[in-house]
């Protein structure tokens, strides 16, 4: 039975559960309480205003033009909406897939108020941004929701009373979100409804192009609906479901898995073509009324998702057996307090890596707390990491701030390209180590702190520390034990992880192939940048491709398709060569350890001075070690 909370059972609720750590299981809905959680697990502090970055106007306009096609799409139900919107002093708001405010119309007064709360075109609002909101909360939990009042994690959003519902796309994708707020002094009931039924009306209008060359089942249990918002459809390629909706998958006892699994004949009995209803028999026995509509043209299928493909940097990289291994024995030392450094080139999946060591360990419910060291300026690291006391420095914020260290209190806490730490913040860190507390500049008391450390880095901190731009006693804290990621190019199947990282992207639901001279030539490539730079092409092509055909040598850069196919080089390092005197191998690796040693370990000086690329100057002495006298690789000792 839901939950039905009043202005004093929720504030009963946001006493125990933020003021006493105590669970207010019956006092919110179990969706609300479950998003709290989620938002004490991204580290959000219910104390502070939560941090707004809008879109800068010329970039607003361009995310809308990229989803041009859902906005003109909810069109119809958001102008039918807008009508009431005025009448009930609220908005009508439409987001993309990741929560991202698309457009907004209703009340102008009521937007003006919004705006104060950053609720307006241009801001993300999903939950890790602006904590429990019906829009962010709506996306996690899949499902149509309404939050009221101090529901809202953040306190300046109990101003909003909010109802939206995710939109699926044929194939099961998250589209969008629609979504009506208004002021929660006026609590409109009618709201959520409202809501779930102008999506019903958009999801049922997806299905009217993109499915030409696909027949179409539209059934319902009761015959007046079908042909209506109402009614249930599956699309099927030949005798292979390819989408559907959540009533059509729900009656047949099937769900979004079943999507280029199930056959016709598989989950029906017979059912031929027909432009007249005809009974059907569902999986239960249960009489359905339904039409088969055939293809209305032949050719290759053209399935399009209204949804943006995910960003290069969100996509996960293919580990190989070695290194998932690797992370099994990293969690283990992660659960164990022993630090772990991460080491790979950039794109390698540094982060991903380790993202998966917090999923899989013992703190999975505490943060995850990532710093790219090498992001934040040198005058703020110190104050980013250890936080601050009020009037510790000019501009610092009023009641001070904790730093991300306490923020990873319980939890992870994840150093990105720890070489770039200036060593000044090293040697505060390497306290907080010894320690276990850290003491915020301007003063106060020590905190105790309890956190996992893990930290990555592309550069080779054994030279680093040779060099003096790294603390060796730092390096022997946080290198207990080392994992190497290894480069794409290294993999030793490089063709099964592009193609793999191909379906990922939905290259697959689309149709087009992979094959032939175009995956050879995306094997051979070095791919300096890793699986970030992979996966930022494959996002390319699969925008240009075309639906149920192969993709095209012509489809790839020139700087892919110019060159000539050299044989595939192998995951394992070259066979040693004899390293005589005076042999061009050890010329070359004396030149290369010589110009590092003379730029102070610095890898990318030491790769300008000699004019080559710093991939290559590093591969040749993780493989060969970084001087002729060194005979086994110098991974271990560049990590």
């Amino acid at each position: 039975m839901a939950t039905v909370a009043t202005a004093d059972t929720v504030q009963a609720a946001r006493r125990r559960f933020f003021v006493e750590g105590a669970s207010p299981e019956g006092l919110v809905a179990a969706p609300i309480l479950r998003s709290w959680q989620r938002c004490s697990s991204h580290g959000l502090d219910v104390g502070e205003r939560p941090r707004v970055e809008p879109m800068s106007l010329t970039a607003l306009r361009e995310e809308q033009e990229r989803y041009e096609i859902l906005r003109r799409i909810t069109r119809p139900e958001m102008t039918a909406l807008r009508q009431e919107a005025r009448l009930t002093d609220s908005v009508v708001i439409l987001t993309d897939g990741d929560g991202l405010v698309l457009e907004m119309m209703g009340d102008t007064e009521f937007a003006g108020r919004a705006s104060r709360v950053a609720l307006r075109p241009g801001v993300d609002w999903s939950e890790t941004a602006i904590g429990t909101n019906a829009i962010g909360t709506a996306l996690v939990e899949r499902r149509a929701i309404g939050v009221h009042g101090a529901e809202h994690f953040f306190e300046p959003h109990r101003i909003l009373t909010c109802a939206a519902a995710p939109i699926f796309n044929p194939r099961g994708q998250l589209a969008g979100v629609l979504d009506m707020s208004g002021h929660a002094s006026v609590r409109h009931v009618h709201a959520l409804g409202l809501v779930r039924l102008a999506v019903e009306q958009i999801e049922h209008r997806l299905f009217e192009r993109g499915f030409e060359t696909c027949a179409i089942l539209r059934f319902h249990e009761e015959a007046d609906l079908v042909g209506t918002a109402r009614e249930a459809i599956l699309v099927f390629d030949g005798d292979r479901l390819v989408a559907g909706n959540k009533r059509g998958l729900s009656l047949l006892k099937l769900d979004w898995s079943a999507l280029d699994k199930a056959r016709l004949g598989e989950i029906l009995e017979a059912v031929e073509p027909s432009a007249d209803l005809r009974p059907i028999r569902g999986p239960d026995g249960q009489i359905l009324h339904g039409r088969l509509t055939p293809p209305t043209q032949t050719g290759p299928r053209a399935v399009r998702t209204t949804a943006r493909l995910p960003a290069a940097d969100t996509i996960e990289p293919v580990f190989d057996t070695a290194t998932l291994a690797a992370l099994d024995r990293a969690i283990r030392l992660v659960d164990a307090d022993v630090p772990v450094l991460v080491h790979g080139e950039t794109g390698a999946g540094k982060e991903v890596f380790a993202r998966r060591v917090h999923a899989g360990s013992a703190r999975r419910a505490a943060p995850f707390v990532a710093v790219n060291c090498a992001a934040l300026p040198e005058s703020l690291i110190e104050s980013e990491l250890f936080g601050y006391e009020e009037g510790a420095f000019t501009g610092a914020r009023r009641q001070g701030q904790p730093g991300l260290v306490r923020q990873a209190d319980r939890g992870i806490l994840f150093l990105d390209e720890i070489g770039d730490m200036p060593l000044a913040a090293q040697g505060r860190l390497l306290r907080v180590l010894q320690e276990r507390q850290v003491r915020p500049l301007g003063g106060g008391a020590p905190v105790p702190v309890d956190f996992a450390l893990l930290c990555a880095t592309h550069r080779p901190l054994a030279a680093l520390v040779e060099g003096g731009s790294f603390r060796q006693d730092l390096y022997f804290r946080i290198a207990q034990y080392v994992v190497e990621l290894p480069a794409l190019r290294d993999l030793a199947d490089r063709r099964g992880a592009i193609t793999r990282l191909w379906s990922g992207l939905g290259g697959d639901a689309i149709g087009v192939d992979l094959g032939g001279e175009t995956l050879d030539l995306l094997a051979a490539h070095d791919w300096p940048g890793n699986f970030r730079q992979l996966a930022g092409l494959l996002r390319a092509m699969i925008a240009l491709a075309e639906p149920g055909r192969p993709l095209p040598v012509s489809a790839l850069p020139d700087e892919i398709r110019s060159r000539s196919l050299p044989a595939v080089r192998s995951a394992s390092p070259p066979a040693e060569e004899p390293m005589r005197d005076g042999s061009l191998s050890a010329l070359t690796l004396e030149a290369m350890a010589r110009a590092v040693e003379e730029s102070g370990g610095n890898v990318s000086r030491a790769a300008k001075k000699l004019g080559i690329d710093r991939s290559t100057l590093y591969r040749r002495l993780i493989w060969r070690g970084s001087g002729p006298e060194t005979r086994q690789p110098a991974r271990s000792r560049a990590s």
